[in-house]
């Protein structure tokens, strides 16, 4: 009696997904370029939404903008062992993280997936993800300048006082300290060349052409 033979027309398991990971001192344009970045790459690239115990703005809806969750939520799912990466930002005692469901289940299936965290969560995304892409956004070549660009950005948008632009220029410095650990560094000199350059790293990394 002869063996049963393997099925050749029987679906192949999807090829494992790619993480992306962007990251960027704020007032560079990192939301902009994400979103402009989405635009291109329809679902090719899904963006993993961040979630954060402060409270919503105006506008933004759980599920949309961040998965909204109170602190003891966060720290429930935290202890759990939730979340890939999560940080306290700003020392306001509010805190950011990824959430492992928005992540795991998506690379598996073949997905790509875009974090858009801050430096240090993406060291530890990075830590678990070593293949992972990783793009850093400065608004300048050189450190010093990015620093006077960004201060020029942020007085600029009127919505802060002097003392949270000091706290957020603090940040960015630390931020910038740190640009050489990732894979490629985008000055976003212009918006539209930005957003054609990650583009192309992304082309260039392997993400497929078209719609999936």
């Amino acid at each position: 009696m002869e063996k049963p033979t393997a099925d050749s027309r029987q679906p192949t398991a999807p090829a494992e997904g790619r993480l992306v990971v962007l990251s960027g001192p704020s007032g560079v344009g990192k939301s902009t370029i994400v979103r402009k970045l989405l635009q291109r790459t329809g679902d090719r690239v899904r963006l993993s939404v961040s979630a954060t115990t402060r409270p919503p703005r105006p506008g933004e809806a759980d599920g949309r903008e961040y998965h909204f969750l109170t602190h003891d939520e966060f720290a429930l799912r935290r202890a759990a062992g939730e979340f890939l990466e999560c940080v306290e930002v700003f020392g306001r005692g509010h805190w950011y993280g990824t959430l492992l469901a928005e992540v795991t289940p998506r690379l598996a299936a073949g997905q790509w997936v875009l974090l858009e965290i801050d430096v240090d969560g993406a060291a530890r995304a990075l830590a678990a993800y070593p293949a992972a892409i990783s793009v850093f956004i400065t608004a300048a070549a050189a450190p010093d300048q990015a620093l006077g660009v960004l201060r020029q950005r942020l007085q600029a948008r009127g919505t802060e006082d002097a003392a949270s632009i000091a706290r957020r220029l603090e940040v960015a410095k630390h931020e910038l300290d740190r640009a050489d650990q990732y894979q490629h560094i985008v000055v976003n000199e212009g918006l539209d060349d930005a957003v054609d350059e990650v583009y192309r790293i992304l082309t260039d990394a392997g993400l497929p052409t078209g719609r999936i």
